[in-house]
Order: structure tokens, then C-alpha cells, then sequence
């Protein structure tokens, strides 16, 4: 007779309790451990927290932009904690000094190989189930950005020496090259 195997699910104690400078993500009490970033992952990083931390300040918008290490936490549970490497919020009561609680408005993954396949299946699924309004997901190797807008029922892809128009923002796009 088999036994059949206990999957262990783990909790945000699990995350808190890593080594210092181990970063993870804790989907569905899976954990996730993410590997440090590359320099071209960071710099598009950069660049796009720039342009939509610029485009919120000259426009006295009440939104934050936030690069990762940023902790989310999506859902009202101990079992799902993300760091996605944007996040938009623009209900800052969410906001506190742990992190986010809740959905973000917009949410930016940049793939790496490593999270090629969370970004897009696991994230996608559970970011529009909890409630976020607008998912980029931005592939250096493809140079594509995958646009989801949650409210509209719409997926748009662009390249990325192309204006990507912003969802939660009318008339605001970035170029990602």
C-alpha cells in the first residue's frame, strides 16, 4: 500500500525566518526562492520605476511606485507573499511598514529564467484573482511586454521599442528600450 505524501505548506513565519539576504516567495504555501537579479533585469527595473515614479510626482498623483524588495501580501492569509519588482498603489491605506496588504493597483514582473513560469502562469493567475487592476509582464529575451488589463478583460503585447499605454493612467505610456 502506498502512502500517499503530506506536501508541507509553509507561512509567512517560514519567509521571516530565512537567512538574512535570502530572498523568497511564498505562493500557496510554496516557497519560491529568487535568484538575485540580473544587471539588465535592474536596469529596466530602474528605468520603469523612474518614468511611473516621475509621471505620479508631475502629476501630484496620491499613487506609490514601489521596486522590489517590496513585500505584498495579496491575500488576507499567511500563506502567499510576493515581491513583484513594481508594484503601483494607489490606495495607501493598504500601505504600512511591513508592506502592502492587498492587491496593488499595478503590478510589473520582469521574467528571468528562473521565474520565467511563475511570472506567467502562477502570478497571473493569482494577481487577477486578488484583485489587481493591471499586470505587465516584461521579457528582456523576447523584448516584450505582455499587458493585462484585469478591469477589461484585455491582453496586448508590444515590443519594447514601442509606447506600452498604461491602463490605470489614460494618456501616460512608457517606452521600455
Amino acid at each position: 500500500m502506498n502512502a500517499l505524501r503530506k506536501e508541507e505548506i509553509y507561512t509567512l513565519e517560514d519567509i521571516y525566518a530565512l537567512p538574512d539576504g535570502e530572498r523568497a516567495e511564498l505562493i500557496d504555501g510554496q516557497i519560491y526562492y529568487m535568484a538575485p537579479p540580473s544587471f539588465g533585469h535592474q536596469r529596466i527595473s530602474r528605468k520603469l520605476h523612474q518614468a511611473i515614479s516621475n509621471y505620479i510626482d508631475s502629476n501630484d498623483g496620491k499613487c506609490e511606485a514601489l521596486a522590489a524588495p517590496f513585500a505584498v501580501f495579496l491575500n488576507e492569509d499567511d500563506i502567499n507573499y510576493v515581491e513583484p519588482d513594481i508594484s503601483v498603489i494607489c490606495d495607501t491605506s493598504k500601505l504600512d511598514e511591513k508592506g502592502c496588504h492587498g492587491a496593488p493597483d499595478w503590478i510589473i514582473e520582469i521574467v528571468s529564467p528562473s521565474s520565467k513560469s511563475r511570472d506567467y502562469m502562477t502570478k497571473l493567475f493569482k494577481y487577477r484573482a486578488a484583485g489587481v487592476r493591471e499586470y505587465w509582464i516584461v521579457d528582456p529575451d523576447k523584448q516584450m511586454v505582455m499587458v493585462y488589463g484585469f478591469e477589461s478583460d484585455a491582453v496586448e503585447q508590444y515590443g519594447f521599442e514601442e509606447e506600452v499605454p498604461v491602463g490605470i493612467y489614460e494618456g501616460f505610456s512608457i517606452k521600455v528600450q
